[in-house]
This record gives structure tokens, sequence and C-alpha cells, in this order.
């Protein structure tokens, strides 16, 4: 259990590199005078990054055991955030978010066939959302401290301690992560043929959705909560822990809840929670504590909804949860990076206080892909029984 956790904490600091910089939105926009809305765009090419890259990546990469793929990534990983520190320009910047994005993406999908490979039987949803849950405790302390951080000192130095973190998880890495064989090479042509089947294809295309949904609000949350509800610095901070803590209880839910109930009423249930959380946003005017209570049961949705997803596509393809995982984690930072991108589209044209409807609208794609997956898998075992 100690290595699932250890995986849970590297998950975190992965989370941490991603999520930290819509804490910061407007920090980076005025130092670097720039718009919110292109500083936001920091998020949409880390996302376009690791989804694109990823799948290639791991691809290349397939023949390595994965404590040692594990090992390089972040390697990566830790150097280019120590770097991003000494870095001025905004272009530069975007080239070293894209570099971290490539070395998240590894690190992730990596991440997720490892707590499958080494959780006990019976127990693989629980470990893949403990891990899930790491990456989603980022939004409790590293994305909040991230905040104070900046308020006080210069925002580069969060990069530093990224950098420094990374490097002491992996010699821990070294010590305490059994060798796993790799899985046997999947060339990218043949990746594609997952994709055709129609459950795998179902999955992603939630994933693109419940993301891209989640990212329209989340990209522009600091923004959102100073312009909309007048927040303070402190504020902000004490609304993104409430949100962090919310979140990573919202993906152990979920992995309890995938286990007991299964993927579809976990899936279906958390998706249309989520887009309950979304269209109440406007309607709650300036109340702080209707704030407080929105932002909990928003996160607590929306973070339910990946176990359920990723623990269905790997008992989809088993013998391929890494391919199936890295086209997950693709989808989902396409899905996040149209989110960003729509949510910028939204805030050039002063419809910030309306993101959230955009969002649930999305949503409803995803809710109604999972009734007809469930569906066809339902008639499809009832053909089954009957042959």
């Amino acid at each position: 259990m100690w290595k699932i956790y250890l995986l849970a904490v590297i998950s975190f600091l992965n989370g941490a590199s991603e999520y930290v910089i819509a804490g910061i939105l407007d920090k980076i926009a005025e130092s670097s005078h720039i718009s919110v809305s292109s500083a936001g765009q920091l998020i949409t090419v880390f996302s376009i990054a690791f989804g694109v890259g990823t799948p290639f990546l791991i691809a290349f990469t397939s023949k390595l055991d994965r404590k040692k793929l594990l090992v390089y990534a972040l390697t990566v990983f830790s150097v280019i955030n120590i770097l991003i520190a000494t870095i001025t320009g905004y272009e530069m910047l975007i080239v070293a978010r894209i570099i971290s994005a490539l070395s998240a993406g590894v690190i992730q999908v990596t991440l997720l066939t490892l707590a499958a490979v080494l959780a006990a039987p019976g127990k693989q949803g629980s470990s893949i959302a403990t891990v899930i849950m790491g990456n989603s405790t980022a939004l409790v302390i590293g994305v909040p401290i991230g905040r104070v951080v900046a308020s006080h000192y210069d925002w580069n130095i969060i990069f530093i301690g990224l950098g420094v973190i990374g490097l002491i998880l992996l010699f821990l890495a070294l010590l305490i992560i059994p060798k796993v064989v790799a899985e046997e090479v999947v060339p990218l042509r043949d990746q594609f043929k997952f994709i055709m089947q129609p459950r795998i294809a179902a999955a992603l295309l939630i994933t693109f959705v419940w993301l891209g949904s989640y990212s329209i609000l989340f990209t522009y949350i600091s923004p959102y909560l100073l312009d909309i509800f007048s927040m303070s610095d402190q504020g902000v901070t004490l609304a993104l822990f409430i949100f962090g803590i919310a979140s990573a209880i919202g993906s152990k839910i979920g992995g309890l809840s995938t286990d007991k109930w299964g993927t579809f009423r976990t899936l279906a249930g958390g998706m249309i929670l989520h887009a309950t959380a979304l269209l109440l946003f406007p309607f709650i005017g300036q109340s702080i504590f209707l704030l407080y209570i929105l932002l909990i049961f928003w996160a607590i949705a929306a973070w339910s909804s990946g176990t359920p997803i990723q623990f269905q596509l790997i008992s989809l393809a088993p013998a391929a949860s890494g391919i199936v995982l890295s086209l997950h984690s693709a989808i989902g930072q396409v899905g996040m990076a149209a989110g960003a991108g729509i949510g910028g589209i939204a805030v050039n044209h002063s419809l910030l206080n309306y993101i959230p409807w955009i969002g649930a609208l999305a949503l409803v794609i995803g809710i109604v892909t999972t009734l007809l997956d469930n569906s066809l898998s339902k008639r499809k075992q009832t053909k089954k029984s009957l042959q």
C-alpha cells in the first residue's frame, strides 16, 4: 500500500505543476504585462502538448519497464520546472510549459498503469482513485499555497519548489517502486483500433466532455472569484482550499462508488450533479456562503468521474492498459485545452459570469453518451446470454 501512496504523492506534484497556473493567472498576467485570457493560454498549450504528445511518447517508450520510464520522466519534469524560474519572456515560458506538459503526460499515464498493476486483488478502483486523489489534492494544497507564495513573493519561486520536490521523489521511486514489465509494443497506427471500438470511443468522448466542461470555469477561477464576487487575495486562497479539499473527497468517493456500485451509476450520477452545480453558479448572487457550498458541490461531483472512466477503460482493454490510459490522458488534455480556449473567448466577450452555463451545456453530451453506452452494453450482454 505504501507504494500506492508514493504514486499518489508523485501524482500530487504532477497535478500541482498543471493546476497552479489557474490559481495565479492574474499574477502572471500582471507581471508579464499581458491580458488574463493570454495568460490562460499557458494552460491551453500545456493541455494540447500533454494531449497530443503523450500517446506518441508512451508508444515510443513502450519497451521500457514502467519504473525506469517514471524515473526518466521525473528527471525531465524536475529540471524543466527549475529552469522555468530563470526564464524571462512570455514566449520562452510557453516553450517551457510544453516540455513540462510532455513529461507530465508520461508521468501520469505511468502512475495509473503502476497503480493498476501494484494494487491488491479487487482494489484496482480504490488504488487508481488514490492516485487520482493525489492529483486532485494539488488543488487542496498546491494551488492555494501557490496563490499565497505569488501574493508575497515572485511567482517563479513556485517552480523551483516543484523541481526540488520532484528530485526527492525521483530518488524515493528508485528505492521503493519495483520493476514492472512493459506491455507489448503497440504501434501508433494500431492504437486507432482502440478508438474505433464503440465502448472505448464512448469513454474517450465522455472524458473529453467531462474535462472540457470542467476546464471552462476552472481555468478562469481566480478572475471569476475576483471579478464576480469581488473577493480579496485571501478570499480566493480560502476558496481554492475549500475547492481542493472537496476535489480530493470527490476522487475518493468516485473510487469507493466504482468498487461498490459500478462505473455506470458512479459516472452518470457524478455528471448529472456536475452539470447541476454549474447551472446554479449564476443564480447565487453575491453570497459568499452559497459560493462556498456550491464550490464543494461542484468539486465533489466533478472529481468523482475520473475513476469510473479510467477503470472502465482498463476493463475494456486489460492487455493494453497503458495505451488506453494514454489515450484517455490525451483526449482529456485536449478537452481541457478546448475548455480553456472556449472560456477565453467568453471572457474576451465579457461573458465571465456565464461561463459555468457553457460547461453545463457541454456535459449534456457526456450524460447522453453514458446512457447510450450503458444501453449498448446491456444489449450485448442479453445477446450473449441468449446464445
